[in-house]
């Protein structure tokens, strides 16, 4: 049966409920597979254009416990293969999935980058940010200055919830090279499509293979019959 709109990011699913491959595409729901087979439903969101092209979307702060839980699960595994001595969260829906792999590494805290300018703030710690869900509502994202000594010459990981355009991610690399830090890697609560990998590549090309995800989900194209196909884009 067809999930309602608040039953998405709610339950961790059996290994193979799902067609993970339909060969007609897929509707309404694609499901994406955590490293041990079990499977999240996302929905299907159709992108501003044309209606041609959609992602599988993930809401973090919508999910439930449990898809949460399981997310940090697969993302702590990522980043202690590194390991890192400090996880910096970056704002808004990284946050909690940054706290969930701290903790699951053992860390007594994390650092949390943020949007909104405090008085002790510098713009020279900052840098404009957008993502691919709200291209329009550009912001700045903030490193306080006060956090520096607990970054500066230590192994430091990235953690966010999705990774789709690079945008966000691009703007958080230009912030810590503001501040002289290079991550050791970048984990996230899911890899949304390929595009990514070419703004991170002229950036920085040794990054790339150090980008991870709990979950990954591709692009997608409308079919003739109204259904959805991955796309290499």
């Amino acid at each position: 049966m067809p999930l309602a709109p608040h039953q998405f990011w709610q339950t961790v699913f059996p290994a193979g409920t799902f067609d993970a491959a339909p060969v007609d595409g897929f509707s309404d729901l694609y499901p994406a597979l955590l490293p041990d087979g079990r499977q999240i439903a996302l929905p299907v969101r159709v992108l501003p254009g044309d209606g041609s092209r959609a992602v599988a979307s993930m809401i973090v702060n919508q999910a439930s416990f449990a898809v949460e839980d399981a997310l940090s699960d697969a993302m702590a595994a990522h980043a202690g293969a590194y390991p890192p001595e400090i996880v910096i969260g970056v704002p808004t829906l990284g946050l909690p999935l940054a706290n969930g792999v701290a903790r699951r590494l053992g860390h007594e805290r994390m650092v949390a980058l943020g949007t909104s300018r405090k008085f002790w703030y510098s713009e020279e710690l900052s840098e404009p940010m957008s993502s691919i869900t709200s291209p329009q509502h550009a912001k700045r994202l903030y490193l306080d200055p006060r956090m520096l000594p607990l970054l500066e010459g230590r192994r430091v990981l990235v953690v966010d919830d999705v990774i789709s355009s690079g945008t966000s991610m691009l703007a958080v690399l230009k912030l810590l090279e503001k501040a002289n830090i290079r991550p050791l890697a970048a984990v996230f609560g899911m890899l949304q499509g390929d595009v990514w990998r070419q703004a991170i590549t002229e950036f920085d090309a040794g990054f790339v293979s150090h980008v991870h995800g709990a979950i990954a989900s591709p692009r997608l194209a409308r079919t003739a019959q109204g259904k959805w196909l991955p796309i290499q884009a």
